[in-house]
């Protein structure tokens, strides 16, 4: 399967792009700029800007899938829209491509997850650090959601970069779920492995340990 992985060159990106390329796909990755994908070894790198519809159609030819792990920083003060106004390319440009399977990592907050971060996440962080960060999420999951794709949306808990367990839970019936940790590798994982399974189509699986 040859696969478009945007947002690449982040934590979460570089090991999906690893760990795709270890189970035998062919990997694009649309990066901002090649300087910034040194590590990325046997992966077709494309430069670009993921707003961009025709970039995107570039990117997705011949491509059987699309990743999303993009990505904003922390913007306590200042609305951000990345992967709002890379979302409504993305959509147009997969239809025109005839590439139905898309996989985007989103986070626990977003959605109908909002409210079982833990009492520090929902408390603290969410108002003061992460507001307009994760209306920008809402409004890209909201747009998937809506679109005629076949789309999984991850939404792991807090990211660490501790070594895989090799396994994490992915859990739909959230009563119970009050925050909790992942690690970035074993999200690629299961990130990857949702490319060839219909397990979680058009859910929404929120993954922790």
């Amino acid at each position: 399967m040859k696969v478009l992985v945007l947002g690449a060159t982040g934590g979460t990106g570089r090991l999906i792009v690893h760990d795709a390329l270890e189970k035998g796909h062919s990997v694009v990755a649309l990066v901002r700029s090649k300087a910034s994908a040194p590590d990325l070894p046997g992966a077709d790198i494309i430069e670009g800007d993921v707003r961009d519809e025709g970039t995107l159609m570039r990117a997705l030819d011949g491509c059987d899938a699309v990743v999303s792990s993009l990505g904003t920083g922390l913007s306590p003060f200042n609305e951000v829209s990345l992967l709002t106004e890379a979302t409504h390319a993305l959509i147009p440009a997969m239809s025109r491509s005839e590439v139905r399977r898309l996989v985007c990592i989103s986070a626990l907050g977003v959605g109908d997850s909002r409210g079982h971060g833990g009492f520090v996440f929902d408390r603290i962080f969410m108002p003061l650090l992460l507001r307009h960060a994760y209306k920008d999420k809402r409004r890209q999951e909201d747009a998937i959601r809506a679109s005629a794709l076949d789309w999984v949306i991850v939404r792991p808990g807090m990211l660490t970069n501790d070594p895989a367990r090799g396994s994490c839970r992915a859990v739909a019936d959230l009563a119970s779920v009050h925050g909790g940790k992942v690690a970035r590798a074993d999200v690629a994982r299961f990130v990857v492995e949702q490319l060839a399974t219909n397990t979680w189509l058009k859910r929404t699986p929120v993954l922790l340990w």
